[in-house]
């Protein structure tokens, strides 16, 4: 979501070393020397993007150890659209349950059009729901996810979260609701379609607030979303072997991930971003498979204050630091 007027946001940065955290069952067996100072320069490079708001969370499991790594993991963060990744995961608990179906067809048209993804903005009619999750994670599609969060409920996707102990990740009402908080309206409201093409226009609805904020926002620390990918995509948080399956093929469909995967590696994950006035994110969050060998379960996000000339610098830098870091443990 794009937006740019006055709002000056995330003004301070805090310089911190980079920390490194290893616990083993065996033997260093997850690479060689060399790969790993590869990974510690690409990690202390990344972190220099934007310091003190770069953070970086990681865990690499071979078959007889595990290895942890951060840096300003607990730090939370703005992660944009990466939230997206537990609406579906309680849609699909949903189906498994049988409260939902994924082939019930769902309706699109004015009430739900949001802007960001552009996929199904002017559609209307009706479209399968295993559609709607698919447009929502592969084009991060904010039309599809309220169609998504409507189905489940933004609270129950919350007691998801909370149960999980995932005490600083934040997701909105839905993201026509977060773009209407953001431009002025009260918490909750949402200014609807004619509204959001309003605000495109320019137009505000009250006092422009900060995308950090403790109301509605896309919030998160590397951490937990690192931590979210080590346990969903472990088999833990659904029975079915078949809903794990499905969750897997809808995840690895994010645009994102091809940035960030060795040719011919598997990825799942969800990646995140956004452009309000003078704030920027970007995050990308999953897991790397090498199959017999190791996964790694990743998050890589960075924020900033910047004008719109900094994005393309700081994406190029996120891509090829975080990138070189998943390369480095393949």
């Amino acid at each position: 979501m794009k937006r740019r007027s006055a709002l000056k946001v995330l003004a301070g940065s805090l310089s911190a070393p980079v920390v490194l955290h290893a616990t083993t069952a065996k033997a260093h067996t997850t690479s060689n020397p060399k790969n790993n100072d590869k990974f510690r320069q690409a990690l202390e490079s990344f972190a220099q993007i934007n310091p003190g708001q770069s953070s970086v969370s990681l865990t690499v499991h071979d078959p007889d150890s595990t290895y942890r790594f951060d840096h300003l993991g607990t730090k939370p963060l703005f992660v944009g659209s990466a939230v997206k990744t537990y609406i579906l995961g309680q849609y699909l608990l949903d189906v498994e349950t049988g409260k939902l179906d994924e082939n019930e067809r769902l309706q699109v048209g004015p009430a739900v059009w949001s802007p960001g993804g552009d996929v199904l903005v002017d559609v209307q009619g009706t479209i399968p729901a295993r559609n709607v999750l698919e447009m929502m994670i592969a084009h991060s599609d904010n039309t599809s996810t309220d169609m998504a969060i409507k189905q489940v409920g933004p609270a129950r996707v919350r007691e998801l979260i909370k149960k999980l102990g995932l005490h600083h990740t934040q997701i909105p009402d839905s993201t026509r609701v977060l773009f209407s908080y953001l431009n002025g309206a009260p918490s909750g409201k949402d200014l609807g379609w004619d509204g959001m093409q309003a605000m495109e226009k320019g137009e505000s609805f009250g006092p422009i607030r900060d995308p950090i904020n403790p109301d509605q926002t896309m919030m998160s620390t590397a951490e937990e979303m690192r931590a979210w990918y080590d346990y969903v995509l472990s088999g833990k948080l659904f029975k079915d072997e078949s809903t794990l399956k499905e969750f897997k093929r809808i995840s690895a469909m994010a645009n994102a991930i091809p940035s960030l995967m060795p040719d011919g590696i598997m990825g799942y994950g969800k990646g995140g971003s956004i452009v309000w006035n003078d704030f920027n994110c970007f995050t990308i969050a999953g897991q790397m498979v090498i199959p017999g060998t190791r996964t790694v379960n990743f998050c890589f996000i960075t924020n900033w204050s910047g004008a719109e000339s900094t994005i393309t610098p700081t994406f190029a830098q996120f891509v090829k630091y975080s990138s070189e870091m998943i390369y480095s443990l393949a």
